[in-house]
């Protein structure tokens, strides 16, 4: 790999690897979550889809498609099998500019398992008839319902 973007490629996956290692440790030393999943569900879902990582702070990614490209957000949320919550996604950013949002689904390793994809108009829908201090809050059960799967393809 003499180029830099190859460079930058490998070391990139090199950090989100090392990353994912330590806060599966710390979990399983300490009982509690380091605040990684965000980063390594985007650096995950770019990699595994083929995305583009957006340079602006309206969304995590970019999906250049013929006449134009998608702008998605991307949400990551870890599974713990012994865990007695209904897992969440995080707070939709809904006043940013977003045409869908990801969700990647990790195990206890922070290893990707699954990704889920849907469009800002189902969100918001769903979204919309929520109570006004929920607004923009969404369990991992209701995105799947209105989602679809895209990774891995079965």
């Amino acid at each position: 790999m003499t180029n830099g973007t190859s460079d930058s490629a490998y070391s990139m996956q090199k950090l989100t690897d090392e990353a994912r290692r330590l806060a599966a440790d710390y979990r399983r030393a300490t009982g509690k979550t380091l605040p990684l999943s965000p980063e390594i569900a985007a650096n995950d879902a770019i990699r595994l889809l083929g995305l583009t990582a957006s340079e602006d702070d309206d969304c995590d990614a970019v999906y250049k498609e013929q006449g134009g490209s998608r702008r998605i957000q991307v949400k990551g949320r870890v599974v713990f099998e012994q865990s007695k919550t209904v897992p969440r996604l995080g707070q939709l950013k809904l006043e940013k500019q977003w045409d869908e949002t990801l969700l990647v689904l990790m195990d206890e390793n922070y290893e990707t398992t699954e990704i889920y994809r849907a469009d800002r108009a189902k969100m918001e829908s769903v979204l919309a008839n929520k109570s006004p201090n929920k607004r923009g809050a969404m369990t991992v059960n209701q995105f799947k319902v209105i989602g679809t799967k895209v990774w891995p393809t079965d």
